[in-house]
């Protein structure tokens, strides 16, 4: 029985395959899984994050307007201009000892940085924000039951709603009223 064994450079490639095919496993199993779960959450945090600095600013904004808006760079440019804004940012509560800053610090830069509301922190698309508006007819009719006009009134920005493009959540609602400044994360 003479039996012939394979050559060296046989095994040596099947085992050069096991390794790779090893490596591969182990990538697509337990590497990759896990920095997409990391990266998912970074995403997540910081967009939220970022909508809640949109959600104070629409606060701010409606405190001193009586109205909210569907601007971001108006909001931006609010934040950035405005001195009761800067006072509020930079100032401290003289009770506590503690900053009276109303915004959220990114988690990928540990501040808060006014340009980033436009844009969320995954794909850059802008967020989604609109306002309500309602529109109120009333007829004006003479005393002596003649018809004169109808006076029509629209109001605006008395709601608004936020969108994140990448659909980690929402804040505010332009129909109920009783979701205002309310995040779905929350």
């Amino acid at each position: 029985m003479n039996k012939k064994s394979e050559p060296w450079y046989v095994h040596a490639a099947l085992i050069t395959v096991i390794l790779i095919l090893t490596y591969i496993l182990i990538r697509v199993a337990i590497v990759d899984p896990t920095r997409y779960l990391n990266e998912e959450k970074y995403y997540k945090t910081e967009s939220h994050a970022r909508m809640d600095d949109i959600k104070q600013a629409e606060i701010l904004w409606e405190q001193k307007h009586k109205r909210f808006t569907d601007n971001l760079d108006s909001l931006i440019t609010f934040i950035k201009t405005d001195t009761s804004i800067q006072k509020l940012i930079h100032g401290i509560d003289t009770l506590t000892n503690r900053s009276t800053n109303p915004f959220t610090p990114l988690v990928s830069v540990g501040k808060f940085v006014p340009e980033s509301l436009s844009h969320s922190a995954k794909t850059f698309r802008p967020y989604i924000l609109e306002v309500d508006t309602s529109i109120s007819y009333d007829t004006v009719v003479s005393p002596r039951g003649k018809f004169l006009r109808v006076d029509t009134t629209v109001v605006m920005g008395k709601l608004y709603y936020l969108k994140d493009p990448d659909g980690y959540g929402t804040v505010g609602d332009t129909k109920n009223p009783a979701l205002k400044n309310t995040s779905s994360w929350e």
